[in-house]
């Protein structure tokens, strides 16, 4: 009896340590592929980008006054967040009916419509409620951004509410019609505020570019690239008006007046017209009325030079703004070409630029807007004008004036007493010690 117990115990001993064996070989399969799904999980997580603080945006940089300040960047429309996507495309359940008729749930991933991106960002316009218009050569559509809500994207759509072939440059007039011109359909179209088609201008037109309009006079101009002119055309009757540069010299023009390959094309407020002369690498100036003025810029590599100046614009202090996409840098210009300020330099970071082909100036709101073709993506700046920076100035210099009105009237501190020198102390002491009756 005693024997078989402990047989018993033994065999239950093995049993125990057997099922020990087979829980820890089933466990050991699991634990090695949750760690594999958690190191993997890690590697596909991006680490998280430093943020920049955009504060300190600001050109040039303390404690000179600033004249440009950094605001914001437009990329595309919202990309939602993992927990949106999956809301979104939660399956709805389906009825038998739908199940038996091959019938899909509506709100199926792959039948939502992705978000739009900026892909290839050229021209750019403000309308009157601050409003900007970005035309996307890749995309082939315009994106309307709203300014305060970076997430409230319109788009106006190729096939949808216009027709485009290679869009290029974007103006807005003062009844916020939008002027788009359009490389591959040698026209410029025009739309109403609501984005229907009105009309085109095709008059005389190969590759439309650049455009501004003039609103005081009513025109509208247009730098033809392959033309190496700049076309002036009725904003009403939308009829040609005037030429300016020579046409079908196939870009060997250097002379005053003329262009080889003309990209931009901007005016100021008295109604000047300027232009880049992009393979000429110089800003070309002209009156109201087409005449030659004069021509600012230098082909070299640096800051003040030219590489391969496109887009153009003129604040309303008259400072000429240029961008280069080969030198990634945003320059500032007075009518002498005397060089005021730049920003940029080649990055992705806030405040740098990436192929940096165009630029323009809201003057309604004195924003600066850059179009970057590679990273896809319009930044937003703060022009402090001449006015806004005196101001600053005088402010600054009142504060110098009060802090040192405030120093001199301020009392003298009180003198401390001379300190002893070591001999004094030594006849001080000697001399309470003797009134004590201490012998010296």
């Amino acid at each position: 009896m005693t024997r078989f117990s402990s047989n018993s115990i033994r065999a239950g001993k093995v049993l125990v340590a057997f099922i020990l064996l087979l829980a820890v070989g089933f466990q050991a399969p699991l634990l090695a592929k949750d760690k594999k799904k958690k190191q993997k999980e890690q590697a596909a997580t991006p680490a998280a980008k430093p943020k920049q603080d955009t504060s300190l945006l600001i050109w040039p940089a303390p404690p000179s006054i600033g004249r440009v300040k950094y605001l914001t960047y437009f990329a595309g429309q919202k990309i939602p967040t993992e927990a949106e996507d999956k809301a979104a495309t939660k399956a709805k359940k389906q009825s038998w009916m739908d199940r038996v008729a091959g019938i899909a749930p509506e709100n199926r991933k792959e039948n939502r419509m992705l978000p739009f991106q900026l892909l290839g960002p050229f021209g750019m316009a403000a309308n009157s409620k601050g409003e900007v218009f970005v035309a996307d050569q890749k995309v082939g559509a315009v994106f309307v951004f709203n300014s305060e809500n970076r997430d409230d994207v319109k788009l106006i759509r190729n096939g949808f509410e216009a027709t485009f072939g290679l869009i290029n440059g974007l103006a807005i007039d003062d009844d916020d019609r939008i002027f788009i011109t359009d490389g591959k359909l040698h026209r410029v179209l025009i739309l109403d505020k609501t984005y229907k088609v009105l009309d085109q201008i095709k008059d005389g037109l190969v590759d439309p570019v650049g455009i501004a309009i003039d609103t005081e006079n009513r025109l509208v101009y247009v730098a033809d690239t392959q033309q190496d002119q700049v076309l002036v055309y009725d904003a009403d009757s939308l009829k040609p008006v005037r030429q300016i540069g020579h046409v079908g010299k196939k870009h060997e023009m250097t002379g005053p007046g003329d262009f080889s390959g003309p990209t931009g094309v901007a005016l100021d407020k008295d109604n000047n017209v300027y232009v880049t002369d992009t393979m000429n690498y110089r800003v070309e100036i002209f009156d109201a009325d087409g005449n030659f003025i004069s021509q600012l810029g230098r082909h070299c590599d640096g800051p003040g030079c030219f590489a391969h100046p496109k887009g153009i614009a003129v604040d309303g202090d008259g400072h000429i703004w240029v961008a280069d996409p080969m030198l990634d840098m945003l320059q500032v210009f007075d009518r002498e070409g005397q060089l005021l300020a730049f920003i940029g330099g080649h990055g992705e970071l806030l405040g740098q630029f990436s192929s940096l082909v165009g630029v323009a100036f809201d003057r309604k709101f004195n924003r600066v807007f850059t179009a970057e073709q590679y990273p896809g993506r319009v930044q937003a700046f703060r022009y402090i004008t001449d006015v806004e920076a005196e101001q600053l100035k005088k402010e600054k210099e009142a504060q110098r004036s009060g802090a040192k009105a405030a120093r001199e009237q301020a009392p003298a501190p009180t003198a401390a007493p001379p300190a002893a020198s070591p001999a004094a102390l030594s006849a001080n002491q000697a001399k309470t010690e003797k009134s004590d009756g201490k012998p010296q």
